[in-house]
């Protein structure tokens, strides 16, 4: 098979996003375990296996679109979402490096746990899931893959309300009174139910 430069550095991209994510593994599972260990409780189990197999089916959809529908870089727009997925990658980071051992890929609380509003928190309920949204925009998009930048948004979407409700429910009150206020995805929004 024929791969256009294009192609192979889309796809070396997409392989650097594998490695990120299993390092997140590691890094959730590593939190996980003191969570537990220090009175932690988890919710949203059933959803989590749903989650993991959205966004393993996502990386590999967007190589399937390149490689099988043979996707051109579409020029301008491609640069426009690298630079939405960078982008991506950098908040995911800073609320990752915000949460510090609290943050996790699960939905795990420590009762009586102050919630943590410093950092992009202090703009948004939820930075991490406003990654998620730019990466399943952009980084399809990159290289032209419109069908799963489309399909899997609207999933994600989806999975999102269960897992938000599941979220915040699960944090409580103390939640509740300190970030009620704010918005949940984009800064500056007016309150979003």
């Amino acid at each position: 098979m024929d791969i256009s430069h294009s192609a192979r550095a889309y796809l070396l991209f997409l392989g650097f996003i594998g490695v990120e994510r299993l390092f997140e593994l590691v890094l959730s599972a590593r939190n996980a375990r003191r969570a537990l260990a220090a009175g932690g409780r988890e919710v949203g189990q059933g959803h989590y296996r749903v989650m993991t197999l959205l966004h393993t089916a996502f990386l590999g959809s967007c190589v399937a679109e390149v490689l099988v529908l043979h996707r051109a870089f579409p020029g301008l727009l491609g640069w426009v979402a690298l630079g939405g997925a960078v982008l991506a990658q950098f908040l995911r980071y800073w609320a990752i490096s915000t949460l510090g051992e609290r943050w996790n890929t699960r939905i795990l609380f420590i009762p009586g746990a102050r919630p943590v509003t410093s950092g992009p928190y202090r703009f948004v309920r939820h930075p991490n899931y406003v990654a998620v949204i730019l990466e399943m925009v952009c980084i399809p998009l990159i290289h032209g893959g419109y069908l799963t930048a489309l399909v899997f948004s609207v999933a994600n979407a989806a999975l999102l309300v269960v897992r938000i409700r599941a979220e915040e429910a699960a944090l409580g009150a103390e939640y509740q009174r300190a970030f009620g206020a704010r918005p949940r995805f984009i800064p500056g929004a007016a309150h979003e139910h």
